[in-house]
């Protein structure tokens, strides 16, 4: 039995986002640690050198995203210790958190994949068209595709504002 409205998100209480946040965080950098280890270690069985840069890359983004996430999930207390705000849910759908997860998911399966084959390392190009992608869907597409302002509202706008601009000058030359 459903209570409160119906197709209202549930929403979590202050403690469960900040333990969730926790176990995120965790999770991923378990993660980007265990690519780093099983990526040396087949590199270092198949006898193939590092490629030193792409690895710098890599670990670059998994440390990055780690304290990324740790830093916009850091809960705030009051003095008495008691919690304020937990920070940014990282499990949050659509949310900064699922993008950051994203990226380590990406570098993590890039530097797994790219001890196999050098090819996999273009995988990271995926990052940039990501973010060109949000950065067209959310801020430049509706700014360039936006309808232009409709002459009908301003040609009212401009007639009520010098109807008030009339009653405050009526008002103000009767008071003299």
């Amino acid at each position: 039995m459903q209570t409160g409205k119906p197709g209202k998100a549930p929403t979590k209480g202050a403690k469960q986002i900040l333990v969730e946040n926790e176990a995120t965080i965790s999770f991923y950098r378990n993660m980007g640690l265990a690519a780093v280890g099983l990526h040396a270690l087949i590199v270092l069985l198949i006898g193939e050198s590092f490629a030193w840069f792409m690895n710098f890359i890599i670990i670059s983004l998994q440390v990055g995203s780690y304290q990324l996430m740790k830093y916009v999930s850091r809960p705030r207390y009051t003095d008495s210790n008691q919690l304020i705000d937990p920070g940014i849910d990282l499990n949050m759908e659509g949310g900064m958190g699922e993008h950051i997860k994203d990226i380590v998911i990406l570098s993590s399966v890039t530097h797994v994949a790219a001890a196999i084959s050098n090819y996999f390392w273009f995988l990271l190009l995926l990052l940039p068209l990501r973010a060109f992608y949000l950065l067209w869907i959310n801020i430049l597409g509706p700014w360039f595709f936006q309808a232009p302002p409709d002459e009908d509202d301003d040609e009212k706008k401009r007639k009520k504002l010098d109807k008030k601009m009339k009653r405050v000058h009526f008002n103000s030359s009767q008071k003299k």
